[in-house]
């Protein structure tokens, strides 16, 4: 658990595709064995951020959208790229405005974590969100949403049964429902999550 040291050895990079979101770097290296080899690396230009929402009634806010990569319609929480540039909390607001077209009174930052580090540097900090109000949504024009409110718990036992699939969800949700167990909820939220 101590050792720390980079045993590969970069012999050179090359920028083989880049846009506005991603840049894919392809590099020559030494494998930790002294080998040659090769490793492709996919930077993320922005921060990944999630929200959990949880409203009044103990429903977490869930969003529908078809994601092209996948091929296949998924129901996520809240989520998408903060400016590296930008306070991440602020980012993590702009997102539940423009997708859920809410704000939230209270924030907490619950989960950080590396998202495929074998072959990206991506990076997404969590937060909970509560004491919602309604304004305005404005999604981006690459998202065709749905909206659903869904009790807490049926939405983990939806990642238990594997129909809540992503990433973020899986791990923000999984995460709220063990502070819920634990006892590490705010005292506003615990007993609209307690646990069944």
């Amino acid at each position: 658990m101590t050792e720390s040291r980079n045993p590969w050895k970069v012999v050179s990079r090359a920028s083989v595709y880049e846009n506005n979101w991603i840049r894919v770097d392809h590099h020559e290296v030494l494998n930790p064995s002294g080998g040659p080899g090769i490793y492709g690396v996919v930077h993320f230009k922005n921060h990944a951020i999630g929200v959990v929402p949880i409203d009044e009634n103990g429903n977490v806010i869930l969003v529908g959208q078809y994601r092209f990569p996948l091929n296949a319609y998924s129901w996520e929480i809240p989520e998408g790229g903060g400016n590296l540039a930008l306070p991440i909390l602020e980012s993590a607001q702009r997102e539940l405005r423009e997708e859920c077209g809410l704000t939230a009174k209270h924030w907490l930052e619950i989960i950080g974590s590396d998202l495929s580090n074998s072959a990206t540097d991506e990076s997404a900090v969590t937060f909970l969100a509560w004491d919602l109000a309604d304004v305005p949504a404005d999604p981006e024009e690459t998202e065709h949403l749905q909206i659903a409110r869904v009790p807490f718990w049926q939405a983990v036992e939806r990642v238990k049964r594997g129909e809540l699939r992503d990433s973020l969800t899986v791990m923000s949700l999984l995460r709220v429902a063990l502070m819920a167990y634990q006892g590490e909820l705010p005292t506003a939220l615990a007993s609209r999550l307690a646990p069944k």
